[in-house]
């Protein structure tokens, strides 16, 4: 009985140990799996990949609700999935996206008590809360900002929204303290477009929007072409620089795709939003 009663205490203790090395298997797989799409250039096919990778996600997170880097992975697919392939169809269902992707990492943040508690208040107190993080938390940061200031950015008419983007704000500045060249001077993108697309007396600055544009583009080598295309749609449409606004769409549509193979799909999604965007220059002009 006691041998009986070893075996299945061993059964049960090599099932827990291979059950984690599958764990921790899935998450590399999971990284190596959005290297390859981010290099892959059909919409369609990257598209379909990506969701099928964020519900494999989900249901890794079933299991392992706790894990830092699947939330972070999560909260990254989502945002970029939201920005690259539901904004220009429905914002309704981009906004959806963002909130999801933003409860995955607010998910991760929150473990983080100080955190917890500083960022329902914003302003010091959450920039001393961001002081505690270290710098490995800084991808999980980034993102859920991201998603949290692109949810607010389509809901203009939502006085709550709104009134998060100074909290947003604080994480994207914190960013470019800690690691500006992070994916690219994304937070430099994002602060670019937040302070370009508004008007100055709803607390746009169009100085500040050109400053952080031209640094984001000299980390990615004026190679990663996204910011071009939100360069031209905020800071240029809203300082009414139509030769601007025309000289980097066609520095979009004349850039090979190939000109930073890590980032293929995020060029390819470029290259259709700024076709999209000159499409409208009539409207905006």
């Amino acid at each position: 009985m006691t041998r009986f009663i070893h075996a299945i205490t061993l059964s049960l203790l090599f099932s827990g140990c291979f059950q984690q090395i599958a764990m921790n298997s899935l998450g590399g797989i999971m990284d190596l799996g959005f290297e390859v799409i981010n290099e892959e250039q059909d919409l369609d096919i990257a598209e379909k990949s990506i969701a099928t990778n964020l519900k494999l996600l989900e249901t890794i997170l079933r299991s392992d609700p706790d894990n830092q880097h699947y939330l972070q992975l999560a909260c990254q697919g989502y945002a970029s999935y939201a920005l690259g392939f539901a904004e220009d169809d429905s914002a309704d269902r981009a906004k959806f996206l963002y909130l999801r992707a933003r409860d995955f990492g607010m998910r991760s943040l929150n473990r983080n008590s100080k955190f917890a508690a500083a960022v329902t208040q914003g302003g010091d107190e959450l920039r001393n809360a961001l002081n505690t993080f270290s710098r490995n938390d800084l991808p999980v940061i980034f993102w859920t900002a991201t998603a949290w200031g692109s949810y607010a950015s389509l809901s203009l008419t939502d006085p709550a929204a709104l009134a998060d983007l100074p909290k947003v704000e604080i994480m994207m500045r914190y960013i470019v303290e800690k690691d500006a060249p992070y994916f690219y001077g994304g937070a430099h993108f994002f602060l670019g477009t937040l302070y370009g697309s508004r008007p100055t007396l709803l607390g746009g600055n169009p100085d500040s929007s050109r400053a952080h544009f031209e640094a984001c583009l000299n980390i990615g080598k004026r190679e990663f072409l996204m910011p071009f295309v939100y360069y031209a749609r905020s800071y240029a449409v809203q300082t009414q620089n139509q030769e601007l606004f025309d000289q980097y769409l066609t520095f979009v549509d004349t850039t090979s795709i190939d000109v930073l193979p890590s980032a293929r799909l995020s060029n390819a999604i470029a290259k259709r939003k700024a076709k999209l965007l000159r499409d409208r220059t009539s409207e905006l002009f």
